[in-house]
């Protein structure tokens, strides 16, 4: 009889356990083997009780508008990253560390404006990168040069500003086309003349412009400085050379003076 209470407590036990939330999984979220679903939670930033052991993280539209230095727990085996469709602005250059398995990282759709060469370093796996439909305006290599894996890139819809400044990207682009998916909606949007000029049509000679005229703005300084100083170093060399003609000309004068009235010497 007491072996049956005894069972009986245990099957309530383990009943119990099973009703009541498991701490690897965010109250707000939906989790599954491997997988945790935080989409359309109304959450503002991302969950920290998380299991070191997921592979899927799905963020997508919620009202996430920082990514700080430690964001993300340690998420060794984290494959798949999804946060699209939040009010994403800022990425912190250390926000990403601890994800280093990352392959897969989406964050279309969101406010993203400038992004640094170190935002991307620690993702030394990811495969995919969707950066579509953002605020980007022009984008330094370097943040691609960061990923060494990198074999689709999406960079559409976003207000790219065709100027100068984009052939160092237009360069990366031309030498990566097989990586580049939906090149036809990475368009210009200034100038306006060059409004929805497609970015993959530049040739080499549309920057012949920009080769031209590729001084720095220490090199205008330079100028704006040693127009000034040669103008005042032209004027004292006239001065300087202007006395000497004077004194080499009296000098010869008194010259020919002397020879045209010897000195008398003494008998």
């Amino acid at each position: 009889m007491g072996s049956w209470r005894g069972l009986g407590t245990l099957i309530a036990c383990l009943f119990l356990l099973r009703l009541l939330p498991s701490p690897a999984c965010p109250a707000a979220c939906h989790c599954s083997a491997g997988e945790v679903d935080c989409t359309e939670r109304d959450l503002h930033e991302v969950p920290q009780n998380l299991s070191a052991n997921i592979s899927t993280l799905w963020l997508g539209y919620n009202f996430i508008t920082v990514l700080r230095p430690g964001s993300f727990p340690f998420l060794p085996v984290l494959l798949r990253l999804s946060l699209p469709h939040n009010h994403l602005g800022t990425i912190h250059s250390q926000a990403l560390v601890g994800l280093g398995a990352l392959q897969e990282l989406d964050l279309s759709n969101n406010y993203l404006t400038v992004l640094t060469s170190e935002t991307f370093l620690p993702l030394i796996s990811l495969v995919m990168l969707n950066l579509g439909s953002n605020r980007l305006g022009e984008l330094e290599p370097r943040v691609l040069y960061a990923l060494p894996q990198l074999q689709v890139l999406f960079l559409h819809s976003n207000p790219w500003v065709c100027t100068c400044s984009i052939q160092s990207l237009w360069h990366w682009l031309s030498h990566n086309r097989e990586k580049m998916k939906e090149k036809s909606l990475l368009l210009c949007r200034f100038p306006e003349q060059l409004n929805k000029y497609p970015i993959m049509a530049f040739k080499n000679e549309s920057f012949r412009q920009c080769r031209e005229n590729s001084l720095l703005a220490q090199d205008y300084a330079f100028f704006l400085l040693i127009g000034p100083f040669s103008f005042l170093a032209s004027i004292f060399l006239c001065i300087f050379m202007g006395s000497i003609t004077v004194v080499c000309h009296k000098l010869q004068k008194e010259s020919h003076s002397w020879r045209r009235f010897p000195v008398c010497r003494g008998r």
